[in-house]
């Protein structure tokens, strides 16, 4: 094992050679892609994935330490799984904190008048290229005017407010699986315990490589 400084430790663009590339399906959102890598002793592999605009999603956080979150049926692992407020980002050119704050009305009738970067990352990149910036929104107040009309299975949206220490317990005793809730929960309680709090995070318009807008 090799000892890195940190300095080093960062993620890094890199494209192999393909040959051939095909997209057996695509449905309205995200399709498959099928291609053909050459791996590094010189042979190629098929490597199928998922293609995916993005997303976003948003912890929001109120004064008393409490994360919102929202329990929603997801059929492909028949479960009804609290997560985060969350989207995707199927308009073409759509700044993503603007979608964020959409998506925190739409789907919690809540708005927020200050926002950060909490933690970027690729929800599955072995069988997705899907990016997802998550974003901390705090200084809460319930938005204007009526609610949002919901559809499909957001006709039945739970919500709660739980405490950051809380969902960490929860986390640890495998009572929580939504990875975008999980990853948000553990990095706002890292931020909060860490060098400069909060105001460390990164502003909510910070570049973000994995999808330019």
């Amino acid at each position: 094992m090799d000892d890195r400084s940190t300095a080093d430790v960062a993620d890094r663009a890199e494209e192999w050679e393909v040959r051939g590339s095909t997209t057996p399906f695509q449905g309205r959102v995200t399709g498959v892609r099928s291609e053909e890598v050459r791996m590094p002793d010189g042979s190629w592999a098929r490597r199928d994935y998922q293609t995916h605009p993005g997303s976003v999603s948003v912890l929001a956080l109120d004064d008393q330490r409490r994360v919102l979150i929202l329990r929603q049926y997801r059929h492909p692992v028949r479960q009804r799984l609290w997560e985060l407020p969350a989207g995707l980002l199927d308009v073409p050119g759509e700044n993503p904190l603007h979608a964020a704050q959409r998506e925190l009305y739409e789907e919690a009738h809540c708005k927020a008048d200050t926002w950060r970067v909490l933690v970027d990352f690729y929800t599955s990149p072995g069988g997705t290229d899907e990016a997802l910036r998550l974003f901390l929104a705090t200084d809460l107040a319930e938005a204007e005017g009526r609610r949002y009309e919901a559809h499909g299975e957001e006709l039945e949206l739970e919500s709660a407010r739980v405490p950051v220490e809380e969902l960490v317990r929860l986390i640890h005793a495998g009572k929580l699986h939504n990875p975008t809730l999980i990853t948000g929960t553990l990095a706002v309680y890292a931020a909060l315990h860490g060098p400069g709090g909060l105001d460390a995070l990164r502003p909510a318009d910070s570049p973000w490589p994995a999808r330019a807008f």
